[in-house]
């Protein structure tokens, strides 16, 4: 790599808290309160060396490479990073719509893209829990219309079924891209067009938007409600994420604080005939949001601590490189040695990554609302929490570095 976001910020020195474009402060060590306390098994306990001090250095270094990302790499939006369940660093850098200069903060509405899936894969997780689903169920038996047999919904949720993508087969066949397009529509393209399948269910890995459109749907056929009551009722609400809704366009309208998707150019997308299928895209959150589903995901609010880990277990390689993925995750081990769970979005404007490691209950949340390549530079940030750990280093000492 030509520039690292982390070899500038370490030449330069550490620098204080930045002054950026939309101001919000490193919290350095800041305790926030798990979602539900009672329920949460496996809290994670700092050590010793993660005093006070080493977390605010630790937040005055992110927010360094962040304000570095900003100025050389056009980095704009909101961040949020924890470890051992602490806010160590949140911070806003740019401008909700570049247009208005309206700044960002931490609690503006972002398109979370593909980061979506993951709450998608959570809802078929719940219903699955409460005997309204099966893992290995065909497809057909909640979506008679589907034409290809053989297909199951633990292929749709890893990636397996080998369905080809609606976001490009739909360009074909929808007549009119002025009228929206909804997860029923790409259902009905299917069962007439019947386009052609990429591979043979459960062949190879084959990342699939249709698939979590088509879980969505199948979350409405087993719950028998609308997708965004379901997410509205059984995830948002429990966990008080209240800044986090399912898209459509009178919320989108309504909502205040709701960052506007740019393109490269800052360019100001406009509304897309696709925006309206969901599942595979269409949550909108803020990065304070993301962190209490972080934080609900080490506890048993939403499902079984054993349902969950089935979420992050492997299946198979990703296109024969070092990772996996799970149901709505993808798995890796980083250079630290430590497997964390993680996914990245691009959709229209909008690019944002989440990364967890339960090892250290740390997360990465990145929400930015301008596609030009700066969250290209995310492995720069993961490799500066996550170093490569000597022989003789033990993880609990590792922080301790931080200088």
């Amino acid at each position: 790599m030509a520039f690292s976001i982390i070899q500038s910020f370490l030449i330069r020195g550490v620098a204080a808290c930045a002054l950026f474009m939309s101001f919000s402060a490193c919290s350095g060590f800041k305790k926030e309160e798990l979602i539900v306390e009672e329920d949460c098994e496996l809290h994670v306990e700092a050590p010793e060396t993660f005093t006070p001090t080493v977390a605010t250095k630790l937040g005055r270094q992110v927010d360094s490479i962040f304000t570095q990302l900003h100025k050389r790499k056009g980095f704009n939006g909101t961040v949020l990073v924890t470890k051992y369940d602490q806010i160590i660093y949140r911070g806003a850098f740019g401008y909700a719509d570049f247009k208005t200069k309206d700044t960002l903060s931490t609690q503006t509405v972002f398109q979370l893209a593909s980061v979506s899936k993951q709450f998608t894969a959570v809802a078929i997780m719940m219903l699955k829990e409460q005997g309204k689903l099966n893992y290995d169920d065909s497809l057909q038996v909640y979506l008679p219309d589907f034409p290809y047999k053989g297909i199951t919904i633990k292929q749709l949720l890893t990636h397996r079924s080998g369905l080809p993508n609606y976001t490009y087969f739909s360009d074909e066949l929808w007549p009119d891209r002025k009228v929206d397009l909804s997860n029923d529509d790409v259902l009905s393209m299917m069962a007439v067009h019947k386009p052609n399948i990429y591979y043979q269910p459960d062949r190879t890995f084959s990342y699939s938007n249709t698939g979590y459109a088509l879980l969505a749907s199948v979350v409405e056929k087993a719950s028998g409600q609308p997708f965004a009551e379901f997410m509205r009722e059984h995830i948002f609400e429990p966990l008080k994420m209240n800044s986090t809704y399912t898209f459509n366009h009178e919320l989108v309208a309504q909502t205040g604080k709701v960052a506007s998707g740019h393109i490269g150019g800052r360019r100001k997308r406009l509304p897309d005939y696709q925006d309206t299928v969901l599942g595979d895209k269409g949550m909108y959150s803020t990065v304070e949001d993301l962190y209490k589903w972080d934080q609900a995901l080490y506890t048993q609010k939403l499902v079984k601590r054993e349902t969950l880990e089935e979420a992050f277990s492997p299946t198979g390689k990703v296109n024969r490189r070092d990772e996996s993925y799970g149901y709505g995750w993808r798995i890796k081990q980083v250079e630290s040695g430590d497997t964390v769970v993680y996914h990245g979005g691009l959709w229209h404007g909008f690019n944002t990554y989440f990364l967890r490691n339960p090892n250290d209950h740390s997360a990465i949340i990145v929400l930015s609302n301008l596609t030009n390549g700066s969250l290209n530079y995310m492995k720069d940030v993961r490799n500066f929490l996550y170093p490569v750990r000597s022989k003789n280093t033990p993880r609990s000492a590792q922080v301790a570095s931080v200088n």
